[in-house]
């Protein structure tokens, strides 16, 4: 499902997408197909698909600070002025994390091309989200670990607590074992950092 289109960065492996409406596509997307720690696909040449995550969101309002008359109300915007532009809308912050190649292999390392403006964005669910986290052995991979705890801020711990909490439901006892160390590790950082300041 298309949820949103890349509008701008803020670095190379930092994108900014705004949420799409219905002057956008023909289903827009509700609440809960954009939340936090949701992962994303973009599509790419020769059949690559780029995965991020989303770590932050941002609405955009010009109207509140719009303290002048109105011309009129809201449901007659359509009939007294066609030309009317909503403007609000929600903006989501996308950190990339790698891609999953045409033959369904997941490379989890920062990617080498540029996304340009326009280029739509996809809910990563199911098949796919498993195919991103397994490595050419078939066990779990979270190689991007590194990259949420430089780049999502202080997001970071509550980002990463997030996707163990998807990677949980399909993991082997092996692996949810690793991933409680992971959580665990992740609960001593909150509380020494809790105690630093």
């Amino acid at each position: 499902m298309l949820i949103a289109k890349i509008v701008s960065s803020n670095s190379h492996v930092d994108y900014v997408a705004r949420i799409v409406d219905e002057f956008d596509a023909a289903e827009s997307p509700s609440a809960g197909d954009y939340g936090f720690g949701d992962f994303v696909s973009i599509p790419s040449d020769g059949g690559r698909e780029i995965v991020g995550v989303i770590y932050n969101s941002l609405l955009v309002n010009p109207e509140y600070a719009a303290y002048g008359p109105r011309l009129s109300p809201k449901p007659e915007l359509d009939s007294f002025s066609p030309d009317y532009l909503n403007e609000q809308g929600i903006l989501i912050a996308i950190l990339l994390l790698g891609w999953i190649d045409d033959k369904g292999s997941a490379v989890q390392k920062v990617p080498a091309q540029v996304i340009p403006p326009g280029e739509p964005v996809f809910r990563l669910r199911g098949e796919r989200f498993r195919e991103f986290h397994r490595n050419n052995d078939g066990r779990l991979s979270i190689g991007y670990y590194s990259q949420l705890s430089s780049h999502a801020g202080s997001f970071a711990v509550p980002l990463v607590e997030s996707v163990i909490e998807k990677l949980d439901a399909d993991a082997t006892d092996e692996e949810k074992r690793q991933l409680c160390v992971l959580r665990q590790n992740l609960s001593w950082q909150r509380t020494l950092g809790s105690a630093r300041q």
